[in-house]
């Protein structure tokens, strides 16, 4: 017995080798794929300098990376018509684009010295205009082809925009064609930047031939091209310029809208490629509050912002990106402000009622200032321009287009609801007193922008 237990007290000292032999490969092993995770590959050429530095910060911080994979939240479902939110709640005043960023080489572009075109007058000219004939457009809208749906007069064609001390170049086809030649000018934004974007294709479709020009419609861009100047007019859906569930350019009319004010690359996306900007947001920011649903937002909570708020945080977000995307050395970028509408007869004719439906005339006082005109909304642009401080054109219709009561479809459009008879018989009550006849206004926006081409 005695023998057995001195054998036993002779192997332990064996097994407790073996178990040290053990651990210590087990260490070293730990140390070894610890020093392969600190072997960083290089980089591609094209990979972006902050996420590399990003990355080594983790790869030089196992634990951290470990931690971060453990906990890593899944992307935020890109948002839709059937999005909601599943409580509402006050906004809390965050802000994520608080600082715009001054581009190089930036600096706000303006008119020449003595000129403001954006100041002038309507003179009625048969002569020169319209630059185009409505029925010769293929691509017309039923939304704005006026005349197409009974409108009597024809008058509303024949005005010319004639600012003070000076005129504007005279519209030219060719040298338009010539001026994108190779190039692609999108339209973003709403469907009035929609209706500019038809405006532009009607002015230009005539100088290329049949068969050397298409459109394509692509849901949320669509895309007119003429293969004889290789370049394409095209138009994408973007009403609030960040991501949101009214972003379906047909089915957005929605009880709640809901808008991520920190994710814009949805569009950025597709516009980033773009030679030639033209912007707009207003009139989508003036039918109530709007629900914020922030990326890193979990459980569907959403912050409840008025209208005003909630563009300015988008506008941030859109000057966020030019700031720090946009090559302005090499392309060119446009906002358009407001489009006014005429919802109230009394303010241009006291005393009586309506609204833009059966007007004939443009109002003739450079004093008139209608209550489409939201001056706060003009001031958020303003501010957030100013801060962006760049090549960034102002187009500035707002005043132009605010005496232009005439120039509105009213009831001679394409409604695609069905109308009652007792809706029928009041024509002032479903009135479109917001999108413009073509040929009309909106030729004149895109004869100021072709004045800075």
């Amino acid at each position: 017995m005695m023998q057995k237990c001195q054998k036993k007290r002779g192997q332990f000292p064996l097994i407790s080798v073996v178990l040290f032999v053990l651990i210590i490969f087990s260490i070293l092993c730990i140390e070894i794929n610890i020093h392969k995770i600190h072997q960083i590959q290089p980089q591609p050429a094209h990979t972006d300098q902050r996420q590399s530095s990003f990355d080594q910060e983790f790869l030089l911080r196992p634990s951290a990376l470990l931690n971060q994979t453990l906990s890593k939240t899944p992307p935020p479902v890109p948002l839709n018509k059937s999005s909601t939110c599943s409580s509402t709640v006050k906004y809390s005043g965050r802000r994520v684009f608080s600082t715009v960023r001054t581009p190089e080489h930036a600096g706000r572009r303006d008119q020449p010295e003595g000129f403001d075109l954006f100041s002038g007058k309507w003179v009625f000219d048969n002569t020169s205009h319209p630059l185009y004939n409505e029925s010769d457009c293929p691509f017309m809208s039923d939304q704005l082809a006026c005349h197409k749906h009974g409108r009597p007069d024809n008058d509303y064609q024949y005005w010319r925009w004639q600012p003070h001390n000076c005129n504007l170049k005279r519209w030219n086809v060719t040298e338009m064609w010539e001026k994108l030649r190779g190039k692609r000018l999108m339209f973003v934004g709403d469907s009035l930047n929609r209706g500019q974007w038809m405006s532009m294709i009607c002015l230009l479709q005539s100088a290329v031939p049949a068969n050397k020009q298409s459109i394509t419609p692509q849901a949320q861009l669509t895309i007119f091209r003429a293969e004889e100047y290789n370049a394409t007019i095209e138009f994408l859906w973007a009403p609030v310029l960040v991501e949101s569930n009214s972003d379906d350019p047909v089915d957005h009319r929605l009880p709640e809208r809901i808008l991520r004010p920190d994710s814009i690359l949805r569009h950025a996306s597709q516009w980033k490629h773009a030679d030639i900007l033209v912007f707009n947001t207003y009139l989508w920011w003036r039918q109530g509050p709007v629900k914020l649903l922030w990326s890193d937002e979990v459980s569907g909570v959403c912050e409840e912002i008025d209208g005003l708020g909630g563009m300015e945080l988008a506008m941030e977000a859109w000057a966020d990106w030019m700031a720090s995307n946009f090559d302005f050395l090499n392309k060119q970028a446009f906002f358009v402000t407001m489009s006014p509408t005429h919802h109230f007869k009394e303010e241009w004719e006291p005393g009586s009622e309506g609204n833009c439906y059966n007007e004939r005339q443009p109002i003739t006082s450079e004093s008139y200032l209608g209550s489409g005109i939201h001056l706060p909304t003009m001031q958020v642009v303003d501010k957030v321009l100013t801060r962006l401080s760049s090549k960034v054109v102002v187009l500035n219709i707002t005043l132009l287009s605010d005496y232009r009561k005439d120039g509105h479809p009213s009831i001679y459009r394409k409604f695609w609801e069905t109308l009652s008879p007792e809706t029928l018989s009041k024509p002032a009550s479903y009135s479109d007193c917001i999108h413009w006849c073509l040929p009309g206004v909106s030729d004149v926006w895109n004869e100021l922008l072709f004045q800075f081409l």
